[in-house]
């Protein structure tokens, strides 16, 4: 009687774990080993790749890592081309290597690979009726070049690619390119894909897009570029396709932020958007994922027409937007006080069911609401981000009790909805304490549960201070126009760059900072919220003049007539 499906799925379990436990003890490959594989039912190409598969996780990884990281083969962008003799020269003084060869043991890799190899040569060899097909190669190979054992890939590949099973194929190399992309040896993927040839194989468009992403991840833009360029030779075999172009144009997009000079950025992005110009004119469609990466580097680069620019072309041309597109224009709207116009393009991603909003698009919002003073519109897309089924993060929980405490309404907060705030917050630190050791160390109960009486001392400083003699002028000229405020601004001009400006109002705007104080109302312009802030307004009434007077921390420099001022603020947007 055969065993069932599901007996055979626990059968093959029990052969791998038996398997790498004999491994990790350095116990030699023999018939006890194998335990219920027979000649009846003997060794799969899915056993012996479940095997290798799991070598470079039982082997390669620092015990730091183990157990604290759900997916292991997750890497970090490395941010240039690794050194291998450099890091063994490290290693051998003892000096810290940082990257993806960083906290590893060196003599627990060799003992690793060197017993995959052991198994490998075993598994066919000694076994009856077991031949390496394609994929477990594949998996001996990505375990030599996790392990940066270099030249034995090489001559593994040789060996293996020689015979008539064809082992060794175009997409076995493509992985590889990629698996040395990750790990930081960007040359050796190149030199692998340069030699194809004498592997048997032919490189096709997703081994030229594999080695054009590893280039670009290290910032080797020009060899990424000729690559490109080859592709794009008339009657070429293999024409560039959308994946080709949006990979350069996206990782342009990420290297230009990352440059750290003006002048760069600017190249950067005229080499991105001339790329989509290009792409067009060739008549391939660009997706989803080439406008979401141009959008958000234009609004990253104050190019916010641009980006409305794309934001409707890609709706003309059929291509959905998604939440990543809407969150771009929202951060870039929420930075320049634009809150409207955040709020509009929230709206309209509901309305348009173009995505569900998340922290992400409700955040923005939130703080920049916060910094103007309009706390109960902030709470208001709190508690809606709560009811969509998400937790806003911590800071900006912390950031809306500071505000209701300041302006004296915190009652507006009410108990249920602050205990699913706080529990929710403590769930999520739960389930990252497993993932992250340093967060074993916080009291994270504490942290959610006190968050409120953390932040609620620190009252927020009052915008405008009023005198005694400017609220007794401000009064009478109040009584005599019948007007129940009086407006405080700033405008750009004078000598200096700013000077402030006083005029009747009739109402609040949305925006607008209330100041009361000595028994009159000023309204402070939001635009020069932060210019003013902590300014003492005086009247002065002498032989000489007769005129209001600000006392402002905030300035840097008056003219000489004293009608204009600068601040910090006003001195870096005219840069």
């Amino acid at each position: 009687m055969l065993p069932t499906k599901a007996f055979r799925y626990r059968h093959r379990n029990a052969v791998v774990n038996q398997t790498l436990a004999s491994m990790i003890r350095g116990r030699k490959f023999d018939k006890a080993v194998q335990g219920g594989v027979s000649e009846r039912y003997p060794w799969t190409a899915d056993q012996v790749s479940e095997i290798l598969r799991s070598v470079p996780t039982f082997f390669f990884l620092p015990s730091s890592a183990i157990g604290r990281q759900t997916n292991t083969t997750r890497h970090r962008s490395p941010l240039k081309q690794r050194n291998l003799r450099e890091e063994f020269d490290k290693l051998r003084k003892g000096s810290l290597v940082l990257g993806p060869g960083g906290r590893r043991d060196p003599a627990r890799i060799d003992f690793g690979v060197g017993k995959a190899v052991e198994f490998f040569k075993w598994v066919e060899s000694d076994c009856v009726g077991f031949k390496h097909d394609e994929s477990t190669v594949k998996e001996m190979a990505l375990v030599l070049v996790k392990g940066n054992k270099i030249s034995e890939l090489w001559e593994f590949l040789k060996e293996r690619s020689g015979g008539r099973d064809g082992a060794v194929s175009t997409m076995t190399v493509t992985c590889l390119m990629k698996c040395l992309g990750e790990e930081g040896l960007v040359n050796e993927a190149a030199r692998l894909f340069y030699g194809m040839k004498r592997f048997h194989c032919k490189p096709d468009v997703y081994a030229y897009n594999t080695i054009i992403y590893a280039l670009c991840r290290v910032g080797f833009f020009n060899k990424a570029k000729s690559l490109l360029q080859q592709m794009e030779l008339p009657g070429f075999r293999i024409p560039p396709d959308t994946f080709t172009y949006t990979i350069l144009i996206s990782s342009i997009c990420k290297y230009s932020m990352q440059t750290g000079c003006r002048k760069a950025t600017r190249r950067r992005m005229w080499e991105a958007n001339h790329l989509f110009r290009l792409m067009i004119f060739k008549g391939i469609a660009p997706d989803i994922v080439t406008y979401n990466a141009l959008i958000d580097a234009c609004c990253k680069t104050n190019r916010i027409e641009r980006a409305l620019e794309l934001f409707e072309d890609m709706n003309q041309r059929g291509c959905t937007p998604t939440r990543v597109t809407y969150d771009s224009l929202i951060r870039y709207y929420c930075v320049v006080n634009e809150i409207e116009s955040a709020i509009k393009m929230l709206r309209r991603m509901q309305e348009m069911n173009h995505g569900t909003p998340s922290t992400s698009s409700y955040t923005p919002i939130i703080h920049a609401l916060c910094e103007v003073g309009n706390v109960v519109e902030a709470l208001g897309f709190v508690v809606e981000l709560l009811q969509g089924g998400s937790i806003p993060r911590e800071y900006s929980y912390k950031l809306v009790c500071n505000a209701l405490h300041s302006q004296g309404k915190a009652y507006l907060l009410d108990e249920e909805t602050r205990a699913k705030i706080e529990d929710g917050i403590i769930t999520r630190y739960r389930k990252k304490r497993m993932v992250k050791p340093v967060m074993n160390c916080m009291a994270t109960t504490k942290i959610a549960k006190t968050a409120v009486e953390k932040s609620a001392p620190s009252l927020r400083r009052q915008a405008l201070t009023v005198t005694a003699a400017a609220a007794g002028r401000i009064r009478r000229l109040l009584e005599q126009r019948q007007r129940p405020y009086l407006r405080l601004g700033v405008k750009a001009r004078g000598c200096n760059g700013l000077s402030y400006t006083l005029n009747y109002a009739d109402d609040k705007g949305k925006f607008d900072e209330l100041v009361e104080d000595n028994g009159v109302k000023i309204l402070v312009d939001p635009k020069a919220l932060m210019h003013v802030i902590g300014t003492t307004m005086d009247f002065v009434d002498d032989k000489l003049r007769s005129e209001f007077i600000f006392i402002n921390p905030n300035s840097k420099g008056q003219c000489g007539c004293g009608e204009s001022f600068m601040t910090t603020s006003s001195t870096r947007a005219a840069k």
